[in-house]
C-alpha cells in the first residue's frame, strides 16, 4: 500500500486542518512536536504523510502529483488556477476578497471610468474587472501592505482579502464591492482520484459528515 501524501497551508489553516483530520481519525504525532525541523510527517500505521507548504504552493504540490491531497484557501486555488479537483469546503479561515478604497473611488467602479487597481491577487482582480464588470483598468501587483496604495496615491482602489475590515477602516477605507467569499478547501490531484479513489473518497466523506455535524 502506498503512501497518500495530504500537503497543508502554513500557519493557522494548518492547525485547523489538522484538528479537522485528528477528529476523522487522521492524527499525526509527529505535527505537535513545536521544535521540530522535519518537513513530512508519517503516520506509519496508515500509511499517510502530511507535509507543510507555502499556500501558493500547495495548488503546484497537488496538480504534479506530489500530494494527493491539498487544504488551502480559494484565494490560492482561483490565484494559481492549477488542473485539481476541489472537492469540499471546509468552512474554516473564512474571509471575503473584495475591492477596497477610500469612499470617493466609489465614482469609479460606478462609471466604469480608467483606474489603478493595486493587489496580490492579479488574476483574481483581471478576471473580475475584465470579465464581470467590463472595465478597463491599470493593474499593480504588490506583495505588502495593499492598503498603503490608495493612500499614497499609487492606485484609486485595492483588491484583497477583507477578514473583520479593521485594518481597512484604520486607514480611512471601506469596502466598495465584493468579489467573492473565501475559506479553506479540500483539492484532489486527478490521478490520485481515479488510483486512489476509495481512500480518498473515503476521506472526503468522513469529512463531509463530521463537517455537516458541527
Amino acid at each position: 500500500m502506498r503512501y497518500l501524501t495530504i500537503a497543508l497551508a502554513k500557519g493557522r489553516m494548518a492547525k485547523k486542518s489538522m484538528e479537522l483530520f485528528e477528529q476523522i481519525g487522521l492524527s499525526c504525532e509527529e505535527m505537535k512536536d513545536e521544535k521540530t525541523r522535519k518537513l513530512i510527517f508519517v503516520n506509519e500505521d496508515l500509511k499517510i504523510r502530511f507535509f507543510l507548504a507555502k499556500a501558493n504552493d500547495v495548488p503546484t504540490y497537488v496538480e504534479y502529483g506530489a500530494a494527493d491531497i491539498g487544504i488551502v484557501g480559494k484565494d490560492t486555488i482561483l490565484e494559481e488556477g492549477r488542473n485539481l479537483y476541489e472537492v469540499l469546503d471546509l468552512g474554516i479561515g473564512k474571509c471575503r476578497m473584495c475591492v477596497c478604497g477610500p469612499e470617493s473611488a466609489r465614482v469609479f467602479l460606478k462609471n466604469h471610468e480608467m483606474m489603478r487597481v493595486a493587489t496580490k491577487y492579479p488574476h483574481i482582480a483581471k478576471d473580475y474587472f475584465y470579465n464581470i464588470k467590463h472595465q478597463t483598468v491599470e493593474f499593480i501587483k504588490l506583495n505588502g501592505s495593499i492598503e498603503l496604495a490608495p493612500i499614497v496615491g499609487l492606485s484609486e482602489v485595492i483588491v484583497d482579502i477583507v477578514e473583520t475590515g479593521s485594518t481597512l477602516r484604520e486607514n480611512g477605507l471601506v469596502v466598495l464591492e465584493e468579489i467573492c467569499n473565501l475559506s479553506a478547501r479540500m483539492v484532489v490531484n486527478q490521478v490520485s482520484m481515479k488510483m486512489e479513489n476509495e481512500r480518498i473518497t473515503k476521506i472526503i466523506s468522513d469529512m463531509r459528515a463530521l463537517l455537516q455535524s458541527r
